[in-house]
């Protein structure tokens, strides 16, 4: 037996087959677009009696395109242009369309024999129309309600709705990015779409993926407008692209810095920027934006920061922006950044509901934290219910991150999603110390310890998970060991009683424990240790004193040696000085003959 919630689930479904059904036969009765990636795009052929002809462009013009987009249910035509959708392969029609634009079909308008039987290769119509969708009522045409034209206009019920089927709206705005959704409620049900995101991931056009409902709940809708990465592997990633106006251009690594990356990082909402390099995600297709952004990193948006000339028109091949933001994702409450409860930032920061939720699809979430795989995931109980974020597990299995396959509930819930990641243990930390004469020297990257002397290396962590065990390895030119002692009170220590050369290299604390039934493990950093010999510190200190004396006393036998080869010629001089004096104090007489002559 159904309820009758299912019941008139299933009524639903019904009819909207039979409208699509309905609108399918009637849209390619006499026309159609055919290789496109929509019903809206493809190679144009028309049905005359019973078969199909494609049409030569020289045949068709923009009044002709504007019927048969409105014929389809389309928006209006975007590309008209030969070869975009293969060659021909139907035969060709005959007749030239001759289309006043107001006309409800194509064969409905006038029509004249052509000179042609044939079209030369590449010259069948293709035709590509806009899908007629919309925001209304919002601050800009990037901003506002939801609406998508099946026949008519209506909202689209805010059910089940994720960023990335917001996504494909803002594309087919030519809006950037999507930003924000929210919901809007009415005062009573009212006639609405309702669009199934999964068919909108598969890469389905809105319209082709939106059944008849009703609701009170329709969707609000925010794009970038102004701002978007392209060619990424999500919303958060890809080579920038700015649109002052009307066009789009890249932006060059020399007109845009960090400041610059956050301003669009946040106007795009996601984390702060992790990735700032040029050549990441294509080259430059767009024209280029010839002015240098200077952003404080306050602003809301890119464009509103303040500008100046660049001296270039072009970038150098491998110089556009490529930018990668960090997804808005974190876990909350647990011991380590890579456990606890899982939350996802979509304008604000909620909690994830346990619901349908994979331990492939939590492997995105431990992926997009840089935390290694997914290990284990749980459910949490809170007594009073909160917001929470739905997330389907088949759009995220699919490679889209967290924030864009997220919806807001339509019920508040008390269950939450826990989820532990591999990496989940801090990094323990190593120590030594070594006991000589009392005194206990401190931890150093590289440390010297005294041959003879006690040392011991210390492991410890702070405070997780009970138990475990620590693996001490030492890694030394020509040998390794690993010593294994359990954790007590998180810590073990690891003594040496005689340190000797064999004891010289490298050591690490590689701490293990057993939790969520699966094992981690954690390396501390290296640590290298250096052992001294004291007898060649003692004979040093003998030696290095005698040899000092032993120059000094070398050195002053030098001096004196010295000295004594230049005293020779002086203590001749002086000799004679004292002969001469002894002479004339013997021959003073001759002395005073000579002052008499002097007279």
């Amino acid at each position: 037996m159904f309820s009758v919630i299912d019941s008139s689930f299933l009524l639903d479904i019904v009819a909207n087959l039979t409208i699509n059904l309905c609108n399918r036969v009637n849209s390619l009765d006499s026309v159609r677009l055919v290789n496109g990636t929509s019903l809206c795009s493809g190679r144009l052929e028309v049905k005359s009696e019973q078969s199909w002809s494609s049409v030569c462009e020289a045949d068709f013009d923009q009044q002709d395109a504007e019927v048969v987009c409105r014929e389809l249910g389309c928006g209006a035509p975007s590309v008209l242009q030969g070869a975009l959708y293969g060659e021909v392969e139907a035969p060709m029609w005959t007749k030239e369309f001759q289309c006043g634009g107001h006309e409800s079909a194509l064969l409905d308008c006038g029509r004249s024999d052509s000179a042609r039987s044939t079209c030369s290769p590449g010259k069948a119509v293709g035709l590509t129309c806009s899908e007629p969708v919309r925001l209304v009522g919002g601050a800009s045409r990037c901003a506002g309600t939801l609406e998508v034209k099946r026949g008519e206009w209506r909202p689209v019920k805010y059910y089940d709705w994720t960023l990335k089927a917001a996504a494909a709206a803002c594309r087919v705005l030519d809006c950037g990015s999507a930003v924000l959704t929210g919901s809007r409620n009415e005062a009573s049900d009212t006639s609405v779409w309702l669009i199934n995101p999964d068919c909108v991931h598969s890469g389905s056009a809105l319209r082709e993926c939106a059944s008849s409902s009703s609701s009170s709940s329709i969707v609000e809708l925010t794009c970038s407008d102004s701002v978007r990465l392209v060619n990424g592997t999500s919303l958060c990633s890809g080579r920038l692209e700015v649109k002052p106006e009307q066009s789009w251009s890249s932006v060059c690594e020399a007109d845009f810095d960090q400041q610059d990356a956050e301003v669009v990082c946040r106007e795009l909402g996601c984390g702060a920027p992790s990735v700032l390099q040029g050549a990441l995600y294509g080259e430059v297709e767009a024209p280029m934006w010839t002015k240098e952004f200077q952003c404080g990193g306050h602003e809301s948006a890119l464009l509103d920061c303040g500008r100046s000339d660049s001296a270039r028109s072009t970038c150098s091949p491998g110089k556009a922006v490529g930018l990668t933001c960090s997804e808005p994702v974190r876990l909350v409450g647990g011991a380590s950044r890579c456990a606890g409860t899982l939350e996802v930032k979509r304008s604000e920061w909620r909690p994830v509901e346990d619901y349908d939720w994979t331990l492939k699809a939590a492997a995105a979430a431990c992926r997009d934290l840089d935390c290694g795989s997914a290990v284990s995931t749980g459910s949490r109980y809170e007594a009073s219910v909160r917001s929470v974020w739905w997330i389907s597990s088949y759009c995220v299995q699919s490679g889209s991150p967290l924030r864009e396959c997220a919806s807001s509930s339509p019920f508040s819930s008390s269950f939450i999603m826990e989820l532990t990641c591999s990496d989940l243990l801090v990094q323990p930390i190593i120590s030594v110390s070594s006991t000589m004469d009392g005194v206990s020297e401190a931890q150093q990257q590289g440390f010297r310890v005294r041959r003879g002397s006690n040392f011991t290396i210390s492991c410890s962590v702070q405070p997780q998970y009970p138990g475990g065990s620590f693996q001490l390895t030492f890694t030394s030119s020509n040998t390794a060991h690993n010593y294994t002692q359990p954790a007590v009170n998180h810590s073990a220590d690891f003594l040496f009683p005689a340190a000797d050369p064999a004891h010289q290299g490298s050591y690490s604390c590689v701490y293990g424990v057993y939790v969520f039934s699966h094992n981690f493990s954690s390396e501390s950093r290296l640590l290298s240790l250096t052992v001294t010999d004291p007898t060649v510190h003692i004979i040093r200190l003998v030696v290095l004193p005698v040899t000092l004396l032993l120059v000094v006393a070398v050195v002053v036998f030098i001096l004196k040696a010295s000295r004594g080869q230049k005293s020779g010629p002086q203590e001749n001089i002086e000799l004679d000085s004292y002969n001469l004096g002894v002479s004339r104090a013997e021959g003073e007489p001759a002395e005073e003959e000579g002052a008499q002559g002097a007279e």
